[in-house]
């Protein structure tokens, strides 16, 4: 793993678009977490934190864990509060092209990166895999000439919806305002934005989840099958959001061992030895 896990990235070294400042908040960045060898998948790590924050705990922990998978991981600093959409997309998007476009730096496939979000973290990964380009052949930035399309999603508890009775108000109103034009807001309610295009994807959730309901990932789910596109989903009877690894809960952790599986069946990690 090397040195390079602790390296941060900015995305614009020259200063991001919409960017209002110069702190650490104002320039999104990766953080490398890489794994020997080349040719290796690589996956983007969104933390939740209700687009108010990222909690540490769906970041580094989640990134070490890909790691001992054979997986590179890449966590993202996005933009939250008080910045809104599409700040925090255009940050997700940039992630994946800079994987893509220093992927024979990284030992990466350029191929296979994917994504992986936690609550709004997963709102910021859905949106990633429904709002994409497959690169834009005349920009002058070569790193935008990359798809920014992800080639897997990995959504935790996701945010799906800004939609009552199911939206999470406080992620939606941080992200685009309690008085959002209905276009805005139906362009970002994801599970809406499916098509035959998206990538495949795992999900779990918890169906007694406090803070964002599980229709959430219910209706991303029925999407993808409605599109014909390949998904795994895991709903848990019971546990509290932001379980993050749940490697205390006593059957929720169960989510890690079937999504390593899933990783595996979809070439992303190699076999288990």
């Amino acid at each position: 793993m090397g040195e390079a896990k602790k390296e941060t990235l900015l995305l614009w070294p020259e200063g991001a678009p919409l960017a209002a400042g110069t702190t650490d908040e104002d320039m999104p960045a990766i953080t490398p977490y890489l794994v020997e060898g080349r040719g290796n998948a690589a996956v983007v790590v969104a933390p939740g934190g209700g687009y108010a924050r990222r909690a540490n705990h769906e970041g580094e922990p989640i990134a070490e864990w890909l790691n001992g998978l054979g997986i590179s991981a890449f966590v993202l600093r996005y933009r939250v509060q008080p910045y809104k959409h599409p700040a925090p997309l255009l940050d997700a998007q940039r992630a994946i092209r800079t994987v893509r476009h220093r992927a024979e730096e990284f030992g990466i496939d350029a191929n296979r990166v994917g994504m992986l979000g936690f609550s709004a973290g997963g709102h910021l990964t859905s949106t990633a895999g429904t709002h994409y380009d497959l690169g834009q052949p005349e920009a002058s930035d070569p790193i935008d000439r990359q798809s920014c399309r992800p080639d897997a999603l990995v959504l935790c508890y996701p945010v799906i919806t800004l939609k009552n009775p199911y939206a999470h108000g406080g992620s939606r109103n941080l992200l685009i305002g309690e008085d959002a034009e209905p276009e805005l807001l139906q362009s970002l309610c994801n599970d809406e934005q499916v098509t035959a295009d998206t990538p495949r994807t795992f999900l779990w959730h918890t169906a007694d989840d406090g803070a964002v309901p599980v229709e959430n990932s219910l209706q991303f789910a029925a999407a993808l099958s409605k599109h014909k596109v390949p998904f795994e989903l895991h709903v848990y009877e019971t546990g509290r959001h932001g379980l993050g690894l749940a490697a205390d809960h006593p059957y929720a952790r169960g989510w890690t061992s079937a999504c390593a599986e899933w990783l595996r069946n979809i070439g992303f990690a190699p076999a288990a030895e």
